[in-house]
């Protein structure tokens, strides 16, 4: 085996991080640098360098201000996001600190404003039984609302508290539209906040985005944590359809088995066990105003368990989901399907915390770290919008069939892409290698947003 020579090239003309080029060109189809123009600023590095600054940060999975440091003599990185000056780390944080508060609703407008204008595609929902809701007269887009835990814990950051999960940390609500999984928020909020906390008034910030994206109506989905009559009677007033997972608390199970015995239709998956499905009317009162909701019930009655066990007593769980959608269209199978369909939710989590490495947020203050959070939400959908154009491709590089691409595989294949920065009477360029698979992509994702 030969001997490699290792040396550092005299010249800053390679990049290791090229794909920076194509989220400063997705970064000019927001009004960033217009609308934080209006906070008041009497010297010092402009506003939005500091916001587009920390998103190119984030789009390489890197949530630390300190690793802004890294990037401050980097003539590429100040070229690629259209910055005139890149912060040092104690300039970002202060200005983060200061600032917050306005900050926010400009950066959370931002990423809805990305999204309208590079014509994100908004997927509706299908059911995997071979029913279809193309078949009712209007389809329907979900929208999946859900809480979801950071573990911060051993600090002693604002708002970090005791979570559902058992440890300290935060507890942010977030909302995600379409197959696709676009997010329209991720609002943080002290870990011990129970979800239905101030619930109606993030409903109508995030509404009205989701039909900014689209044209169908609204499904939104929710797990037993917000089981609440309030959530009803809004979604009912506003026309909204929706599935909500039923918060059982006390019930007769005995008396669920015997009303499933005369009202559902039963199956039997396996020996030992039967389901039985059937719904329900039930009028509900709420603010003066009685209304009727259907719930579907579905009870499960085990005499054997899983490894083949008889049970002394047999075993009766009893589920339910409320839903606006009437049972001529989605039967009541095609609702279970349809909520099942919520877990896909749990990923798009699991992104924001691993792919974009901010499950341990960066600040002791809560203001800040809610910053930190609406700028994760535009850098995942600057991600989420690259990988869909220019990782399904039939010429991108190899990977499984999959009807979307994690955060993570987009920063691997198109964020850490080695290239040459080539400057010429005025014009700059980005050389790849002969053999970079990931040129086909790259050159697709960047001409779709310069075309738009």
């Amino acid at each position: 085996m030969r001997r490699f020579d290792i040396v550092q090239s005299d010249t800053d003309e390679l990049t290791s991080h090229s794909g920076l080029a194509l989220v400063g060109r997705a970064l000019r189809h927001t009004d960033l640098d217009r609308d934080l123009q209006t906070i008041p600023l009497r010297h010092g590095i402009a506003h939005a360098d500091c916001v587009k600054s920390y998103v190119g940060l984030l789009c390489t999975a890197k949530s630390d201000f300190d690793a802004i440091e890294n990037r401050r003599q980097d003539a590429f990185f100040k070229e690629a996001l259209d910055v005139a000056k890149v912060p040092s780390a104690p300039s970002l944080r202060q200005r983060f600190d200061e600032h917050a508060s306005d900050m926010i609703p400009i950066v959370d407008a931002a990423s809805t404003d990305l999204l309208v204008a590079v014509g994100a595609p908004v997927t509706p929902v299908t059911i995997r039984h071979g029913a279809t809701l193309r078949a009712v007269k209007h389809k329907y887009v979900a929208l999946d609302i859900d809480v979801f835990p950071m573990d911060n814990s051993g600090s002693k950051k604002e708002g970090v508290s005791y979570t559902y999960k058992g440890f300290t940390g935060y507890a942010p609500l977030a909302a995600y539209l379409g197959e696709e999984g676009w997010c329209l928020a991720c609002e943080l909020r002290p870990g011990s906040q129970h979800g239905q906390k101030e619930f109606i008034f993030f409903l109508e910030r995030v509404v009205p985005r989701a039909k900014r994206l689209t044209p169908h109506r609204l499904l939104v989905r929710l797990d037993s944590g917000h089981d609440a009559a309030e959530n009803r009677a809004w979604f009912s007033d506003e026309r909204i359809a929706f599935i909500i997972k039923w918060n059982p608390r006390r019930q007769d199970l005995e008396g669920w088995l015997q009303r499933a015995e005369r009202q559902a239709v039963w199956t039997s998956p396996r020996e030992g066990k039967r389901v039985g499905v059937f719904s329900v009317v039930v009028a509900e009162e709420h603010g003066g105003e009685v209304r009727e909701f259907r719930r579907v019930m579905r009870i499960t009655e085990r005499t054997i368990d899983r490894d083949g066990n008889t049970l002394l007593v047999p075993q009766i769980t009893v589920e339910g989901w409320w839903t606006s959608l009437e049972e001529v269209a989605c039967p009541d199978e095609t609702i279970i399907d349809l909520y099942c369909a919520h877990a896909t939710s749990e990923q798009f989590h699991s992104e924001f915390k691993t792919d974009l490495d901010i499950e341990r947020l960066p600040s002791g203050k809560f203001a800040t770290n809610d910053l930190v959070m609406a700028c994760a939400v535009l850098a995942y959908n600057i991600l989420r919008w690259i990988g869909l154009v220019g990782l399904l491709r039939d010429d991108a590089p190899i990977r499984h069939q999959a009807k979307r691409r994690r955060l993570r595989t987009v920063i691997q294949e198109l964020m850490y892409v080695a290239a040459r920065v080539v400057e010429s009477g005025r014009r700059l360029a980005l050389k790849f290698s002969a053999c970079c698979p990931a040129f086909p992509s790259f050159e697709a994702v960047y001409g779709r947003l310069a075309a738009t």
